[in-house]
């Protein structure tokens, strides 16, 4: 059943999917092929059992047979016994700090080294069976299984009301919300409006169960305020007070923390709960998850793996002095509104004074062509070295980035992972009848982003492949006392998509209709 690749409804049965264990016998009588008559596990062993599957559509009514063969692989590069079981997963190299660098020199440092473990164990069947010793690694979208199903994270399907039917897929990260019924005299007996409706149930790790502990408790007043409890240790059920069920849950944030091999290991909730009065019949209801890496600090991603229109492109910065090449600091900037490490540009203001602009920025979101800028008036008063330094905190922030994230999941660690932001200054002259001194001042950035499609030619990926920060200065003659002038500076975002088709007339790469094997260098580039 793990292996079902059609199975793809939980706890309901997929059309025509002979191998889906949630099919009943009623179910198969209405199937009319199986969309996948075999099933095995790794094509490359030499020989494993193989399920196959049929319809009997003589019998009355159709029937759905089952047998298991043995299948033997004729190829001689075949694998005999997966004995090594630390290659099936795929585990993060130690990142080289001053604290274990010489501990890895003593070990990789040599001409050999010696990786694969002391003893090789070829009687796979000798092995502990797996239910004994069975640890629960996650792939991405898989369900999150809990003691009794999986975890719910409750959503609106067909309408806005709430159905409890929705799993959390692994490292999905969802964000919901939909409308429930209430009712205030059965306020108390409403599984939904409960804490432990949402903690109740273990989530399959490992061997030890995980349970969902409470992170915080927030209570909302009836005018929207919201309060932090100081503890979560005690329980707050939902009870009638007054008229009023309070303790209401109108918001779960679940944040799930997981291994690099994606086994789950620390689960939490965190609640706002709040009052609903006697008129309400109906409630909204918010829903969160998240999954952050163990020893990894949590930053919002922009896609998995390629970018998401809409979503802001990651920047940061490579340490200083740091004398291997081991990641990116994520800048933990003074502005606020860059605090995620976000390429930003200059958020347009209502007064569109430069200098009152200053600090206010704006998020470049993947796809969005923008364009902002300001006003600056220039007084005789005013010094070209610091006008021309303060212009250039305007146009590129306090901290611009060094580098971007090339795929919207990009890790820090994944140092080939991030693309280097070129960075050009152009000059140009402004005409003026006034003094003869004169000084360049910046006027204009401008930010090109080309990105190309990456990938499945079915699913393919945004990929940024080069960013270019272009700065234009322009010569400005001193002016005489008493006179005044407005410049106008200006913030661009160009995104431009190199993976487009060839232009007419150019000559274009010839279409080859031939079908590979599925796994012949997946993903196609």
């Amino acid at each position: 059943a793990k292996l079902c690749v059609c199975d793809l409804l939980v706890a309901q049965c997929d059309a025509n999917c002979c191998c889906d264990p949630d099919c009943s016998a009623d179910d198969f009588s209405l199937f009319t092929t199986c969309s996948v008559p075999v099933v095995t596990g790794d094509s490359q062993l030499c020989s494993q059992k193989a399920a196959v599957y049929s319809l009997d559509v003589e019998a009355n009514p159709p029937e759905r047979i089952f047998k298991l063969i043995d299948q033997v692989n004729p190829s001689i590069f075949c694998i005999h016994a997966t004995n090594y079981k630390e290659a099936l997963y795929l585990k993060s190299p130690e990142i080289p700090t001053p604290e274990n660098f010489d501990r890895l020199l003593d070990k990789f440092g040599g001409a050999t080294f010696r990786a694969e473990p002391d003893s090789w164990n070829l009687d796979t069947d000798a092995q502990n069976p797996p239910d004994a010793n069975e640890t629960y690694r996650y792939e991405y979208g898989v369900p999150v299984q809990t003691e009794d199903a999986f975890l719910k994270l409750p959503s609106p399907v067909v309408s806005s009301w709430c159905s409890d039917a929705n799993p959390a897929g692994f490292l999905v990260n969802q964000a919901t919300k939909c409308i429930r019924s209430v009712s205030v005299e059965k306020c108390d007996s409403i599984q939904a409006l409960s804490m432990l409706f949402y903690i109740n149930s273990s989530i399959l790790a490992s061997v030890f169960q995980v349970n969902i502990t409470v992170q915080s408790i927030v209570v909302q007043s009836q005018n929207g305020m919201r309060t932090l409890l100081s503890s979560s240790d005690v329980l707050r059920l939902p009870m009638v007070l007054d008229g009023l069920c309070i303790n209401a849950v109108l918001g779960v944030n679940y944040h799930i923390t997981h291994t690099d091999t994606g086994e789950i290991i620390e689960a939490a909730a965190a609640f706002v709960l709040g009052a609903i009065s006697k008129e309400a019949l109906s409630i909204e209801q918010s829903f969160e998850i998240s999954f952050t890496q163990e020893n990894t600090q949590p930053v919002p991603l922009s896609g998995n793996p390629g970018y998401v229109v809409g979503l802001p492109v990651r920047a940061g910065f490579r340490p200083r002095g740091y004398p291997f090449p081991a990641g990116f600091l994520f800048a933990a900037l003074a502005l606020s509104s860059n605090k995620h490490s976000q390429l930003t540009i200059l958020q347009s203001t209502s007064t569109q004074d430069c200098l009152a602009a200053q600090g206010a920025r704006a998020p470049v979101l993947f796809g969005y062509n923008m364009i902002s800028g300001c006003k600056l008036r220039i007084t005789a008063a005013m010094k070209c070295q610091p006008l021309a330094q303060t212009l250039l905190d305007v146009l590129k922030g306090q901290s611009f980035p060094e580098y971007v994230a090339s795929f919207g999941n990009s890790q820090a660690q994944d140092v080939l992972d991030w693309v280097p932001i070129t960075q050009l200054h152009i000059s140009e002259q402004m005409i003026s009848n006034t003094l003869q001194s004169s000084c360049q001042i910046p006027v204009s950035l401008g930010i090109e982003v080309k990105w190309t499609k990456y990938g499945s030619l079915v699913n393919p990926q945004a990929r940024i492949v080069n960013v270019t920060a272009t700065i234009t200065t322009t010569t400005l003659k001193q002016l005489p006392s008493g006179r005044e002038r407005i410049i106008p500076i200006t913030t661009s975002v160009v995104f431009t998509d190199i993976s487009s088709p060839a232009e007419p007339g150019y000559k274009a790469w010839p279409t080859i209709n031939i079908k590979l094997p599925f796994d012949f260098f997946y993903p196609f580039v």
